[in-house]
């Protein structure tokens, strides 16, 4: 085969599949008297692989994946692989318990429109107030200051955001993941118009497990063509 003939499959050019052996995605290719490559059924599996891998496991872990099995390391392309499932199930366990939290979140906040103090708010969660501050450093939490005194001031929004992140800190979270969701409730406007952004979040995590299916059988049979 031809390096068009490996291309044209996928709608790839000639210099890309060329590219792909060069790095060493694809097995070294034979050449003819005249130098030009002739791939193989193996090479054609082998493509077929990478590009299934690249949407389950981003391009940089497919390409170090298909490396590793060129080179005889297919334990190495495994653990590859392994670590991509673990990332996926951390990102679901991650957006369950968003997602409870967030669910809890109507209930225990909203109680009154006027803004407390962090003494105040500390007292509701059952935490120190150099704790609150802490977090504020961190970036999840962001109350005014009032003007002349410069106390900080916790309207209904952050008083939501400081039980939000509480309630993921007790699920064993970072701060800087607590920072992000958090961030990511500011951005929709609150609570009720992220549950579109849960939604999108959950189907986008689907499709990588589906991808990950996928990749696995074109893995698979590339290990088998290749007689790993």
């Amino acid at each position: 085969m031809r390096p068009i003939d490996l291309a044209r499959e996928h709608g790839l050019s000639t210099q890309a599949v060329r590219n792909y052996e060069e790095v060493g995605i694809l097995p070294p290719a034979q050449r003819t008297s005249s130098g030009y490559r002739r791939y193989t059924p193996r090479h054609v599996q082998a493509l077929r692989a990478f590009v299934a891998l690249i949407p389950a496991h981003g391009h940089a872990d497919a390409t170090s994946i298909m490396q590793a099995v060129n080179q005889g390391r297919v334990d190495a392309a495994l653990a590859l692989v392994d670590r991509g499932h673990v990332r996926l199930h951390t990102d679901r366990l991650t957006l369950d318990a968003v997602t409870e939290a967030l669910a809890g979140l109507v209930d225990s906040t909203g109680a009154t429109d006027e803004p407390v103090s962090v003494g105040v708010l500390a007292h509701q969660l059952g935490l120190r107030p150099t704790t609150l501050r802490r977090w504020e450093r961190a970036g999840v939490l962001r109350p005014p200051r009032e003007a002349g005194t410069g106390y900080r001031t916790y309207a209904p929004a952050d008083v939501r955001d400081a039980h939000l992140a509480h309630q993921l800190r007790r699920g064993g979270y970072r701060l800087e993941q607590i920072a992000e969701v958090v961030e990511r409730v500011r951005s929709a406007g609150g609570v009720a118009p992220l549950q579109a952004t849960l939604a999108d979040w959950r189907s986008r995590l689907d499709g990588r497990g589906r991808a990950k299916l996928t990749a696995a059988a074109a893995l698979q049979r590339y290990l088998t063509e290749a007689g790993h």
